[in-house]
């Protein structure tokens, strides 16, 4: 929650597509990787406005067989 929604919803899609983007490196289909930047819309750690929280740095991928 530290920086504007706008931002922190670019960064977790930046963080998601580092992610795709290494796992396709090694060897996973990128058809069957889905991505979905949450942002502040869906924190691992509830917090105020302004506070840095290690645990929302994070990204979740789907991958679909």
């Amino acid at each position: 929650t530290s920086g504007s929604a706008a931002y922190n919803l670019g960064l977790s899609n930046r963080r998601s597509r580092t992610v795709a983007d290494a796992l396709v490196a090694q060897g996973v289909n990128g058809g069957v990787i889905a991505l979905d930047g949450k942002g502040e819309t869906n924190l691992a750690k509830a917090t105020a406005d302004g506070v840095r929280e290690p645990l929302n740095r994070r990204a979740t991928i789907d991958i679909n067989f």
